[in-house]
Formats: structure tokens, C-alpha cells, sequence
């Protein structure tokens, strides 16, 4: 929250030439490709609810609260003062205050409660916004948003749980779940041996009746320690199997749940993440034993699309800081935003941020459209894994990019781009890095022929685009040579992103916008980094979509 008149004729000098400060402002309002995408792909029903939600992220207090929440990052409290076992971990009020706001809006509920079309259209904006925020808070919700089918898988736990996970409120207390009003939910995978290679787990789980069990073991990563339960992998006589792990056994007494350390992160950081240790810890069964990624893997499947929106809104908001900071600043006689040189770069930006959300939204009708038609759900598995692997690999450059616009200034904490800039690489690691995810791409399109169809089949036809007829003829050629396809498989899930790209630019964006696209990223007539696009596009047409403000 800035000061309130400040004083800026000092002893020394005259305080001149800085931008005002970036707050107070509607982030869904100035976001076009936003309104017009939530619109179009079928959520127009929960407009106004964005509306608002995009409002309170832009506040001064929200900026605020997110700051906050980061300079003072969780504390783990292992034991009470008389040296009795809590397993707990501390949040600066500030956390508490953002993830209540998050759940509030029904950030994790929306896609589940409403029966309306668009329902992960309209979670996917709320959460595009939050993002833009603060991105720590959008693991926990991210994570109890995606619990939901899964559980849904075992109506006895799916009675006690799911009603109040959909709540809306938001209680962080450590108590039985009797005594909550809402819930959050985790996830616990990965183990120091194996990592991705879940197969590799060593816990292990013992049967104590027909679905409860004790599981012993390690586990390497376990994000948002506090969450009320946690969907978990173990290994049982039949194999790798799917567990909850609540935080509170059936008798109201503290589970095994032994939190060994927090991970000291690169960024993330008003996020708890953990090492934990089961010993004897109570669970349940979800699933068959021995089907354990087949169960999970509904959960991983909604976190991905998660990972994929939470890039494209750290792309949108560095992008914003960019052109704000650039738009107020004087250098060389004019506004920066008005030197051709910053335009240039701050439309590639543009450009870059507004694929990603047309690919973002695009997915997630995908997932609206799943759950009555069978072609949208294996759709939807294999563009959401080719979204993920593409839009987190452009995050990073873009955000050092619009840093950089911003000169010394953007280097500073005081500034928000530091903080993206480290949250920028997080969500193409979580859940699967790249080469994890384009094998997966790989495995279904081999496994699953009408996945490949179904992606050609949205291209759709290019005749009239060489540009993108030498792409679409790229990634035949690379799936016409099965032997060479493992190696070269981030090349196919790049092509093919940027052809799902370039049509959705085709279809939804200005002419000159698509063009511009198509021209630097499929017929490289710009050069590598940003701010190469040719001389003929109208570089501020292209940021007055992108920022109504200049």
C-alpha cells in the first residue's frame, strides 16, 4: 500500500519521474483478451463475480497482503512449549487473509458447484486473477480444487469430506474435521529415490480393516503441510496404491503425520512446503489396490491445468508491470512506452501473455465439455499436457524481459518482478517437469490414436496460412519417424503448442495481433529473444488491447 504523500522535495534534490504507484485497479477490467475469452468459451454467466474478484486482486490492501505474506515467510512448529509433538506450521496473518479471500470467491469450489457450462472457464479466470496477486496461496486451493474427483470416487469419504472442501469460507484451525467449517486439501507423491517415477515409492501401506490401512515411510515433497487430508501413494501386496491421509484419525487424536522440515524454496515462499514422515499413520483407501496412479492421476490431471493458468497470469502481470512502469517514465525526451524500441518490446510481450491465456481458457472448456463427451476428455488430457510443458517455458524469459524494462528498479524487492521472477519457473517443475510431461504427451498420442486425430482436427485446416502448413507438415514429419520420436519430443509438444497458438491468435485476436504471432513464432522473421518483431506491425494497437491505460 504506497505512503501517503510522501515528500518529494528532499534537501538534496526533486523526487521526479517515477511512475505512481500500481494499485487500486480492476485487474479483470484492463484485461480485453480476459473479458472476451470467459465470454466466448462459455462462463458469461459468472462475469460479474469475475468482475468483482478482479477488483479485490487489484486492491492496495491485496498488494499488500500478498507483500507481507512473502517477506515473512511460514515457521514450522514441530513441538509445543512442554515438548508435546504438534506438527504445525505458522502463516503471517497476511497468508490467512489472501486464502480466505481466494476460497471466498469459490476459487476451488466453482468448477464443481455450479452446473452452469464454463464452470472450469470461470475457475480458471478467478484463479488467472489470484495468481496475478499472490501465486503461494494458489497451491492449497489449487490442490483442494482438484481432490474433488477423486474422492468423488468413494462415496464415504466423498459424504464426510466434499461438503465442506466446496465451502466457501476458509478455516485454518488445526482441529477434527467435526469441528471445521471448511477443509483444504494436499498432495504427497514424490519419495528421494524415484521423483517423478512414482513406481519407485518404497512406503509402504498395511491393511488394518477392509479400507483402512497404516502407512510407514518418507516423502520427499509435500506442499501445504497444513491441509486437512492428502491424497498419497503407497505400496500395498498389490501395488502402488491411492490413500487419504487425514491430519485427524476416526478418534479425534493427532495422526502420524511427522513434518521433518520446510523446504527453503528458490520462490513460492509464502507457501509452505515440507518433507514429511508417515510411521503408522492412518488412511484410507481410494481406488482399487494396485491402481494407485490411475486414481491419482484425475487429481494430477486438474493441478495441470492449474500450473498452466498460474503461468499465464504471471506472464500477464509481469507484462503489466512492464507497461506500466514504461508508460509513466521519461527517458531520452520522450515516455518510454512511446521510444519504438520498448514498443516493439512490450507488444511481443502482449502477444506472448495473450496466446497464453487463449490457450489456458481453450483448456478449460476442454474440461467443461469432459465430463459428457469422451472425444473432450481425451482432448483435454493430451492439450493440457502440451499447454503445461509450453506456456511455464515462456514464463521465465518473459518475466526477466519485463524486469528489464524496468531497469534497476525492476531488481529490487521493493518492486513485485523479483517475486514473479522466482515464482516463474515453479509450476512447469511441480507435478512433472518438461521432459516428464512431453513423454507423457508422447505416451498418449502413441497410446491413444484419436488423441492425434483430435489435435488435428482443432488446427483445423491451414491452406490458407503457409506459415502454418509448415508447421502442421513439421510435426508429421517428426511422428513419421516412430525411432527418433523420444528424442525429439519436446519438439513436437513446442510445434504443436504454437499451432494451437497461431489458430486460436487466427480466430479471437485482432488480424494484426495473430500476424505478428504467426510471424515471429512459426516463420521466425523476428529474432530470439523479445521486442524482434518485424517493422510492420503497429506496435501500440497492439498494447492499447493489452493496457487500456496508455
Amino acid at each position: 500500500m504506497a505512503p501517503r504523500t510522501p515528500l518529494t522535495d528532499l534537501p538534496t534534490h526533486s523526487v521526479t519521474n517515477q511512475p505512481p504507484p500500481l494499485e487500486n485497479i480492476n485487474l479483470f477490467e484492463l484485461d480485453a483478451a480476459l473479458h472476451e475469452g470467459v465470454t466466448r468459451e462459455g462462463a458469461a454467466w459468472a462475469v460479474e463475480k469475475i468482475r468483482r474478484f478482479g477488483a479485490q486482486m487489484g486492491t492496495a490492501e491485496m498488494l499488500q497482503q500478498a507483500e507481507l505474506a512473502n517477506r515473512f515467510p511460514p515457521q514450522l512448529k514441530i513441538f509445543d512449549r512442554y515438548g508435546q509433538r504438534i506438527d504445525e506450521v505458522e502463516f503471517h496473518p497476511s497468508y490467512h487473509t489472501l486464502m480466505h479471500a481466494g476460497l471466498a470467491a469459490g476459487v476451488h469450489s466453482i468448477a464443481w458447484t455450479n452446473d452452469q457450462r464454463g464452470a472450469h472457464v470461470a475457475h480458471a479466470a478467478l484463479e488467472y486473477l489470484l495468481v496475478q496477486t499472490e501465486a503461494g496461496v494458489c497451491c492449497p486451493i489449487t490442490m483442494t480444487y482438484a481432490s474433488v474427483p477423486v474422492l468423488r470416487n468413494e462415496p464415504t469419504l466423498a459424504a464426510q469430506w466434499l461438503p465442506k472442501i466446496l465451502s466457501d469460507d476458509y478455516d485454518a484451525r488445526m482441529l477434527p474435521i467435526a469441528e471445521k467449517s471448511a477443509l483444504t486439501i494436499g498432495m504427497v507423491m514424490t519419495e528421494k529415490q524415484g521423483g517423478s517415477d512414482v513406481r519407485a515409492n518404497t512406503t509402504r501401506a498395511q491393511k488394518i480393516s477392509a479400507n483402512e490401512y497404516r502407512l510407514t515411510g518418507h516423502k520427499w515433497f509435500c506442499s501445504a503441510p497444513m491441509s486437512d487430508g492428502f491424497l498419497t501413494l503407497a505400496q500395498t501386496a498389490n501395488g502402488l496404491t491411492c490413500f487419504f491421509v487425514p491430519r485427524w484419525q476416526p478418534d479425534n487424536t493427532r495422526n502420524h503425520f511427522f513434518i521433518q522440515r520446510l523446504k527453503d524454496k528458490l520462490g513460492d515462499r509464502s507457501n509452505a512446503s515440507s518433507e514429511i514422515e508417515y510411521n503408522n499413520t492412518f488412511a484410507w483407501r481410494v481406488g482399487d489396490e494396485g491402481r494407485g496412479v490411475k486414481t491419482i492421476i484425475e487429481m494430477v490431471h486438474h493441478t495441470r491445468l492449474d500450473t498452466c493458468l498460474a503461468a499465464a497470469g504471471l506472464m500477464r502481470q509481469a507484462f503489466v508491470q512492464a507497461v506500466h512502469h514504461t508508460n509513466y517514465r521519461l527517458a531520452f525526451g520522450k515516455r518510454l512506452v512511446e521510444q519504438p524500441l520498448m514498443q516493439n518490446v512490450l507488444a511481443d510481450l502482449a502477444l506472448e501473455a495473450e496466446a497464453a491465456l487463449l490457450l489456458t481458457l481453450r483448456i478449460a472448456r476442454a474440461y467443461d465439455e469432459s465430463s459428457k463427451n469422451k472425444n473432450a476428455a481425451l482432448f483435454a488430457r493430451t492439450i493440457v499436457a502440451i499447454g503445461k510443458y509450453w506456456v511455464n517455458k515462456r514464463a521465465p524469459n518473459l518475466v526477466y524481459e519485463a524486469m528489464e524494462c524496468l531497469g534497476g528498479a525492476g531488481y529490487v524487492e521493493e518492486s513485485m518482478l523479483p517475486r514473479l521472477y522466482r515464482e516463474a519457473p515453479l509450476n512447469s517443475i511441480w507435478e512433472g517437469s518438461g521432459n516428464v510431461i512431453c513423454l507423457d504427451v508422447l505416451r498418449a498420442l502413441q497410446r491413444e490414436p484419436e488423441a492425434l486425430q483430435l489435435l488435428f482436427d482443432e488446427i483445423g485446416d491451414a491452406t490458407n496460412d503457409r506459415r502454418i502448413a509448415h508447421a502442421i507438415s513439421k510435426i508429421k514429419t517428426l511422428l513419421a519417424q516412430p525411432e527418433q520420436l523420444e528424442n525429439q519430443a519436446r519438439q513436437l509438444v513446442e510445434t504443436f503448442a504454437l499451432v494451437l497458438q497461431a489458430k486460436l491468435m487466427l480466430r479471437h485476436a485482432p488480424a494484426i495481433n495473430a500476424e505478428a504471432f504467426i510471424a515471429t513464432r512459426l516463420d521466425r522473421e523476428g529474432g530470439f529473444a523479445y521486442g524482434t518483431l518485424p517493422a510492420r506491425p503497429d506496435c501500440m494497437a497492439i498494447l492499447r488491447r493489452a493496457w487500456p491505460m496508455i
